[in-house]
């Protein structure tokens, strides 16, 4: 019987451990990226430095990357973060909430491609982009953008915060 009882508690707290998780994921906004996107958020962005980071859901490499990422983020709180998920499969929004929460990039602006013409949004992010991820814009305060083709090492990303004036916390 106390085993029973055992099993059963336990269950029990999995099962509210996973709710709050999902419940915390819901209140991560996604946005679609869309035609128009990419000048929106360089617009909103401008005069700040900003990290924006294109990865995946199915992507290897970005699952590594992204707790180094949130970990970024938390020690650079000057530093505008901006999450792309730019798989070629789409994703579900929860999906994309759940890697950035576990990541520690809630916090983060959050967007998944929204068009199924993903050859469109690549284009107009940088043409000569063929799609793959990872990769990082880093957007300094006069608009200058640096590209980082796969996984950004942080000393890379921390040389470049501190050019930005955007003292690590």
């Amino acid at each position: 019987m106390r085993q029973y009882l055992t099993r059963g508690l336990l269950a029990a707290a999995v099962v509210t451990m996973l709710a709050g998780v999902a419940m915390a994921d819901a209140t991560i906004e996604v946005r679609p990226f869309e035609r128009g996107s990419w000048q929106a958020i360089r617009q909103a962005h401008a005069g700040r430095p900003t990290l924006v980071h294109f990865w995946g859901v199915t992507c290897g490499p970005c699952k590594v990357e992204l707790p180094h990422l949130g970990q970024f983020a938390k020690a650079h709180p000057g530093i505008d973060i901006v999450m792309i998920d730019a798989d070629l499969v789409p994703n579900t929004p929860a999906a994309v909430r759940a890697m950035v929460s576990q990541a520690g990039l809630a916090s983060a602006e959050n967007w998944a491609f929204g068009d199924t013409f993903t050859e469109r949004l690549r284009y107009e992010i940088d043409p000569k982009w063929q799609g793959d991820i990872p990769r990082t814009v880093l957007i300094g305060k006069d608009g200058s953008a640096r590209t980082i083709e796969g996984s950004a090492a942080i000393p890379d990303l921390e040389k470049w915060a501190a050019g930005q004036d955007a003292g690590k916390h």
